[in-house]
């Protein structure tokens, strides 16, 4: 029997190429979106998931409470790790760490590296399993003067990871310098890991660099806990809820925990509850690739049921001869499960030859492997697809009268039709509604490029401080600013593209009310950078050398001064950390931070000893050549460093990367959905108008032109696309409302996006089927009244 239906599953494909063709390409094409979505977001729910005790490993979140809303920092106080461990049994262990940062130089006798690290506990490399080449996982990190550093540091520094425990390096973090001794190596962070370093040492060190700002009001650690087996997360939240209220009584902060391996995906907070994040555009492939593998599997069967009448026959002869309907429905299953592999198969290959575009467009590392559980996925998808996609057509077929099929009498049912016509409408709104989403979601994009952000940020770079200008920024600053091409330099503390440091400490301002709590950023400046980053002032001066005393100064933004209420703000005297400050100046709003969120309160403080950054404004037409003069110039000024800079607007542009990706592979796969659609549309059209062939020659014969054939057959098919073009629409309508909803600044909904779409996807299908019907009523009438 097997053999049987194999013979007739290559006689049919050998009989009705096109069929064939047209149902593969669609499947395979479906099936390749299946894999690569499978692979990405596969990719994305790996990521933080290799420490052995992922389960236990949870970090400790703080909320701070304002009068406006809650916001939720990954930062604790340093004094928290140490209580909670002592405090709460449910707390098996504890460590803080810093955030990572790139500002580091490590240097061996005269070679000098940039280098990525971070402060912490001794017990961070027992809590989280990086594999240690060299070094006891315990102690690594015991001494004060300890660091372990990564097997690609290790090469770049003694071109070996052999025999350097107990070497020297020399460390610099801003204006600090130290020497530490090798007492590990860990290899290579995984692919898969959110936080990323080249080195680690003890976090006494950021203890003492911090100084008078260890306490409980101050939030400058990463507190990562290691809860014992079987701890109950929601009471443990509750029980450490208002845990920092118990040391500093007055605190507006209240904590609770998240499991370190979910910040990756679930990174976005309202309110103090965790809300989404990229999750968001995990939830948002699964649900493109489930839609993409339902429209191929509707050509499928679309195809299927319009070539009954072709195997109608057959059907009859093999129940006249005594075959049961279980047999023909196995042999139909059987017919789909065959060509559904065949076409994975191809799908297959399809990866392999594009995975390394993929990769680029995604920004991932994928390989495809075929382990066990891909494997079995791979089988599950296949087997799926089958069933459905040969669910309709094995049903249908399987259950025609072999008497009346035998006598001719086969009718098309009305439940046919409608249901073709059905998948059809399904198919296209599904399509129109991937290609609205692409549509706003590249408009929204273009917002966050265009938008006038309140600053300048083109043709500005910057640099970390390192080396000889650490000691001499000044007279750096100085000589920068005589290269031709350099129309500013300065330096500054805090990011201008992304800062996310905020502050609660003891702000104080005539008039305040007592129970008003707001959060402020702020940015520690030299002379310049204001004017350097074309920062307009809506009231007052910028700080500037003509004035001795502008330390004691401040500068708020438009935001702030609203938030404290304040009235002619300029000359008033404000309390900040118990030093008091007089405002010289309100900088016009800009956005310090990503378009998710609105302007927040800021100020500006002069701390020109304080900068970690220089930052040079180029003139843009000699841009390439300034930099040239200006790496030259540093590598004599400060020789052994190399000249590492960075474009402030390419930072700007890593804000929106994960957004400009999905729109990018939103884009991909809406058109490979239309295409699919209209793959079955094409087929359709193919079929029907050889069903109706005799008809047309009819037409023909009596009188009726090609235009109005063609337009005969065209318009069955434009009714089905407009109706869902009526469908889609509100429906595209309310999605792409949500997702805008996270943007603090976003595009209006005009009603081009969605009639575009609806034209786009009418145009593609009346060009298809168009195609078809012209090529039906160009044929010769003769030839169609001459066939029985």
């Amino acid at each position: 029997m097997l053999e049987n239906n194999l013979r007739l599953f290559f006689r049919n494909i050998k009989k009705h190429k096109s069929f064939f063709l047209i149902n593969t390409i669609g499947l395979s094409t479906g099936l390749a979106c299946v894999l690569f979505i499978y692979l990405w977001v596969h990719d994305e729910l790996k990521v933080d998931k290799f420490h052995e005790k992922d389960s236990q490993l949870y970090q400790v979140l703080t909320n701070h409470h304002t009068d406006k809303d809650v916001a939720t920092w990954r930062e604790a106080p340093v004094p928290l790790a140490s209580a909670l461990v002592e405090e709460m049994p449910e707390v098996e262990d504890a460590v803080n760490a810093s955030w990572v940062e790139d500002i580091f130089t490590l240097s061996y006798q005269n070679d000098h590296f940039n280098a990525t690290g971070r402060f912490a506990d001794k017990n961070y490399f027992k809590i989280f399993s990086y594999e240690l080449l060299k070094g006891d996982r315990g102690q690594i990190l015991a001494n004060k003067d300890a660091i372990v550093i990564s097997e690609s540091m290790a090469i770049k520094l003694f071109d070996t990871t052999e025999n350097i425990l107990g070497k020297t390096l020399n460390w610099q973090y801003e204006n600090h310098k130290m020497q530490y001794s090798i007492s590990g190596v860990f290899k290579d962070i995984p692919a898969h890991s959110s936080d990323r370093f080249d080195f680690v040492v003890p976090f006494e060190v950021y203890e003492d660099i911090l100084g008078d700002n260890v306490h409980w009001g101050n939030h400058q650690a990463k507190v990562f806990l290691l809860l014992r087996k079987g701890t109950d997360i929601g009471k443990f939240n509750e029980k450490i809820e208002n845990f920092i209220k118990t040391k500093r009584e007055h605190s507006i902060t209240t904590l609770m925990v998240q499991q370190y391996s979910s910040k990756y995906l679930y990174g976005r907070y309202e309110n103090g509850k965790i809300v989404g994040g990229r999750i968001d555009y995990v939830r948002l492939f699964s649900i493109i690739a489930f839609f993409i593998l339902i429209i191929a599997c509707i050509n499928f069967m679309n195809l299927s049921t319009a070539r009954a009448s072709k195997r109608i026959k057959e059907v009859g002869i093999r129940k006249a001869i005594g075959a049961r309907r279980t047999a023909l429905i196995f042999q139909f299953f059987g017919e789909s499960l065959m060509l559904t592999f065949l076409s994975l198969l191809a799908a297959i290959l399809l990866v392999v030859l594009l995975l390394p575009q993929f990769n680029q467009i995604a920004g991932k590392q994928i390989e495809l492997v075929f382990n066990t559980g891909h494997l079995i996925w791979l089988m599950v998808i296949t087997l799926l697809t089958a069933l459905v996609a040969g669910s309709y057509p094995a049903f249908y077929l399987s259950g025609f009268h072999p008497a009346h099929i035998l006598k001719g009498k086969f009718n098309r049912s009305l439940g046919e039709l409608w249901m073709r016509k059905g998948l059809v409408v399904f198919q296209f709104t599904l399509s129109i509604i991937l290609i609205v989403s692409v549509l706003v979601a590249y408009q929204q994009i273009e917002l966050t490029q265009s938008k006038n952000l309140g600053y300048d940020r083109q043709d500005i770079i910057y640099f970390t401080i390192k080396g000889k200008v650490s000691d001499h920024l000044e007279a750096f600053l100085s000589e920068a600013k005589k290269i031709p091409g350099v129309k500013y330099a300065s330096g500054m503390w805090g990011s201008i593209v992304n800062d996310t440091g905020v502050s609660q400490g003891s702000f104080d301002w005539e008039g305040k009310d007592p129970n008003t709590l707001i959060s402020f950023s702020n940015l520690g400046i030299s002379y310049d950078i204001i004017e350097l980053l074309g920062i307009e002032m809506k009231e007052g001066r910028a700080f500037s050398k003509d004035f001795s005393n502008d330390t004691e100064k401040i500068i708020y933004n438009e935001a702030a001064i609203e938030a404290m209420g304040l009235k002619n703000p300029i000359g008033k005297t404000v309390s900040i950390w118990g030093t008091d400050m007089e405002i010289i100046g309100v900088a016009e709003n800009f956005h310090f931070r990503s378009l998710h969120e609105d302007v927040k309160p800021l100020f500006f403080r002069l701390r020109p000893n304080d900068a970690d950054k220089v930052l040079v404004k180029l003139r843009p037409e000699m841009v390439a050549e300034t930099i040239g003069k200006l790496q030259s110039f540093y590598e004599t000024f400060n020789p052994g460093f190399s000249f590492d800079f960075k474009f402030l607007d390419a930072d700007y542009q890593a804000l929106y990367s994960a957004e400009q990706r999905v729109a990018a592979l939103s884009k991909y796969f809406a058109g490979l959905a239309i295409i699919i659609s209209c793959l079955g549309l094409f087929g359709l059209a193919a079929f029907t108008a050889e069903r109706r062939r005799k008809e047309i020659s009819i037409r023909k014969v009596l009188g009726q032109t090609t235009a109005q054939v063609t337009v005969m057959l065209s318009s069955e098919f434009a009714k089905l696309v407009l109706i869902s073009i009526l469908i889609a629409l509100p429906v595209a309508y309310l999605l792409t409302n949500t997702w805008l909803s996270g943007f603090a600044y976003r595009i209006p909904l005009q009603v081009w996006y969605f009639l575009g779409a609806g034209l786009v996807a009418l145009f593609v299908a009346m060009l298809t089927v168009g195609s078809q019907a012209l090529k039906a009523a160009n044929n010769n009438p003769v030839d169609g009244l001459r066939e029985e």
